[in-house]
This record gives C-alpha cells, sequence and structure tokens, in this order.
C-alpha cells in the first residue's frame, strides 16, 4: 500500500493532495451523511448493526489516511459492508453456524451498495469501487485461493475485522440513532479535511 507522508510541513499537505488528486476525489458528490440517512441504507443498517457500521467506518478513515486510500471511499465503503446481511435463524433464535456456512451477505451488499450510490448520484467509477470493496471485505463465501485486494479492499475487509466480536456479538450492539448521526456527521467533516488540507489550514 502507498504511505502518504506525515503532514507537518506544507510539502506533506501538498504530496497528499496531489495524491488525492489524482484519485479524482476532492470534489465529493456525496456525503457520507447522504448515504447514512437515505431510507434504504437505514433498513439494511438497522438489520446489519449500525453501531457496527459506524465504527468500521472510523476504522476505515483512519487506516485511508494512514495508507494513503481515498477516505471518503474507505468510509461509504466501510459505512455499507455488511447491507447485504440475511437474518439467519432457527427456532426463533439467531444461528451464526446457519450463517457462516450459508451466507452471501458480501455479494448482496455490494449490489445494494452500488444501486444506492448510483441513485444518491454518485460518481460511477467511485460507486463500483465501494462496491467492490463490499463485495471482497470478507472471504467467507469465496473458493479456496488467494486474492489480489486492492489497497482500498483491504482497508474495509481490515476495519471490519478491528470490530469485530466472537459469534457475530458485533452486529447486536446499540447505539441512539442521535449519537449514531452526529459521529457521521464528525466523520463527514473529517473527510472534507482530509480532501481540502489546503483549503483548510488557509
Amino acid at each position: 500500500m502507498p504511505i502518504l507522508l506525515r503532514v507537518g510541513s506544507s510539502y506533506g499537505i501538498l504530496f497528499r493532495t496531489i495524491l488525492l488528486r489524482r484519485e479524482n476525489v476532492l470534489s465529493r458528490r456525496v456525503t457520507l451523511t447522504e448515504v447514512f440517512t437515505h431510507p434504504i441504507a437505514q433498513k439494511y443498517l438497522r438489520r446489519s448493526g449500525v453501531a457496527h457500521a459506524v465504527a468500521v467506518a472510523f476504522h476505515a478513515f483512519r487506516l485511508a489516511v494512514k495508507h494513503g486510500v481515498n477516505p471518503d471511499l474507505a468510509a461509504k465503503a466501510a459505512l455499507l459492508h455488511d447491507i447485504g446481511h440475511y437474518e439467519w435463524y432457527t427456532n426463533g433464535e439467531w444461528d451464526y453456524e446457519k450463517y457462516k456456512t450459508n451466507d452471501i451477505h458480501a455479494i448482496k451488499g455490494a449490489e445494494r451498495a452500488h444501486k444506492l450510490l448510483i441513485r444518491l448520484g454518485e460518481e460511477r467509477r467511485a460507486a463500483k469501487e465501494v462496491a467492490l470493496a463490499v463485495l471482497l471485505h470478507t472471504d467467507s463465501y469465496l473458493p479456496e485461493g488467494s486474492l489480489q485486494q486492492k489497497p482500498l479492499q483491504q482497508i474495509v475487509k481490515l476495519a471490519d475485522e478491528l470490530d469485530e466480536e466472537p459469534g457475530g456479538k458485533h452486529h447486536y450492539r446499540e447505539i441512539d440513532p442521535d449519537v449514531a448521526l452526529k459521529k457521521i456527521q464528525q466523520l463527514d467533516e473529517m473527510i472534507e479535511k482530509q480532501l481540502n488540507p489546503i483549503q483548510k489550514s488557509m
């Protein structure tokens, strides 16, 4: 993964800006808050765990900044990474083993994330990159063997792993809806500062 210079000088800030311009990310068409508050996102985030999604988005942001990856795309993919979840139950109780055996949530989630972002007006290439990161954030449904992942995909996978709890308990942590929204708005501000460091420092 490419590593950004530590920002302690105007040269560091300029270098980061050049890297981000290369990815065409300085102008955001869709904010994280717009994604989070959309009814479709809310429906599936509540199913898979809002607290987990928000936590993974923050992990992904920090990792993206550290490794020179687009923090906007990383946060969006991390927020949406589990929106393909289906609730697997046996006799009225969550069946983790059935989930692990039959789940294809990353496939469904990638399609849902792509459709949602396009509907919101996201740039098509960005929507595709987010969808691919969602698709590849887990290998639970992939055939045996190694897969060469791009840095964005690696970051979303690692961010998810950083928040995991045994038996899928991370999906059942709770967070107040107002607190969740404030955290997403805060993360949006952090992303803006990373994408436009020169403007913010003037």
